[in-house]
């Protein structure tokens, strides 16, 4: 038996948008994506703000420090990870469902952002449009 090779050509392009590549179908459309991507540090940093509030409102813990001590990690970091339960329920949703903008980074979502949930919807850590 011989060994036949096939070639298939699929006509598409790549172009640079925003610093990342775009696959562009042969009409020029965007290729649709293949599966929302979630961003696992961020999702594990969310987790952990909500593990850490719900510590300090039952009593486990009195302070952020006493949390740090007990994580072994340093208690700046506690308190800005903390700052993520004030994230709009809609952008916690989003995030998890990996629906966020492509921008959103655990760096990005740890900036300062406004308390008020009305306000965030201009952030960087937004839902992605529907």
């Amino acid at each position: 038996m011989r060994d036949a090779v096939v070639t298939i050509k699929i006509p598409f392009t790549v172009r640079k948008r925003g610093g990342r590549k775009l696959v562009l179908a042969p009409d020029g459309a965007p290729m649709p994506p293949a599966a929302p991507e979630v961003d696992s540090t961020l999702v594990k940093a969310i987790a952990r703000a909500f593990r850490w509030q719900r510590m300090l409102e039952s009593g486990r813990y009195a302070t952020i420090k006493e949390i740090a001590k007990a994580e072994r990690i340093n208690p700046s970091y506690v308190s800005r990870v903390l700052r993520l339960t004030l994230l709009a329920p809609k952008t916690v949703e989003a995030i998890l469902d990996g629906r966020a903008n492509a921008a959103a980074t655990l760096a990005e979502a740890m900036a300062r952002f406004p308390v008020e949930w009305a306000r965030q919807s201009g952030g960087r850590c937004r839902p992605a449009s529907s």
